[in-house]
């Protein structure tokens, strides 16, 4: 009889031992960083965690949430397939593929940046996609720049989402690099209209690179809340 109120005593513990466990599961799901890390492995972490701290710090202060969100990561090569696109409610990657840089940039390696218009450069920071359009490119898309001094001219400076035949791994055989921008994030033509669908219309995209400057004042890097509520006053949002 002792024997057997061991057992079951034995047998109760392990049974809790494994509800606890399953509770302890369920209470710590996985995060957004970690789901889209995973999605991702390639993306450098510091990346990833920049581009979500900012889009947080939008949504704290005012912003809508998004369904999807694009990375670039400005760091890497333009031969490297630097452009990431989430769903951030099915917590998965979309799509990787090249993205070009501006000419005044950089060669492969895009090192120079800025927010004035005909300097032919990449901006950095978070953006707000807006409407899709027929243009010069065939269809693009527009969007606006939410960092005051980085990347707020976006619109005047007709910084757009669009396809170009130079943004192409053809390219990097013969010149080293693909071909450049006037500072427009240029898609491959094969992958355009599928970006330009997924993050129209009020998604976020984040361009990083480790600019001193930028890292430093980047208004949503750092949640200056301030800075945050005065630049949608200027956007009228």
């Amino acid at each position: 009889m002792l024997t057997l109120i061991c057992r079951a005593g034995l047998i109760a513990m392990t049974l809790a031992t494994l509800s606890n466990v399953t509770l302890a599961a369920t209470a710590n799901p996985p995060t957004l960083y970690s789901s889209l890390a995973r999605s991702a492995p390639e993306l450098n972490p510091t990346v990833l965690k920049s581009a979500l701290s900012a889009v947080q710090c939008a949504v704290n202060n005012g912003e809508e949430r998004s369904d999807r969100l694009a990375v670039i990561d400005y760091s890497q090569p333009s031969t490297a397939r630097r452009l990431w696109i989430f769903d951030l409610r099915k917590r998965s990657l979309v799509l990787r593929d090249l993205v070009a840089h501006g000419a005044k940039s950089g060669e492969n390696f895009a090192t120079q940046f800025s927010n004035r218009e005909g300097s032919h450069q990449s901006s950095l920071g978070l953006f707000r996609t807006q409407e899709s359009y027929l243009g010069t490119h065939g269809y693009s898309l527009r969007m606006d720049g939410l960092e005051p001094g980085f990347n707020d001219q976006a619109r005047d400076r007709a910084l757009v989402i669009h396809a170009a035949d130079y943004v192409n791994p053809a390219w990097s055989k013969r010149e080293g690099r693909i071909g450049r921008s006037q500072g427009c994030p240029a898609v491959r033509p094969q992958v355009a209209r599928q970006v330009v669908d997924k993050l129209k219309d009020g998604q976020f995209m984040f361009s990083w690179y480790p600019d001193q400057r930028w890292l430093k004042s980047s208004t949503y890097l750092n949640c200056k809340p301030q800075q945050v509520v005065s630049s949608r006053t200027i956007r009228g949002g």
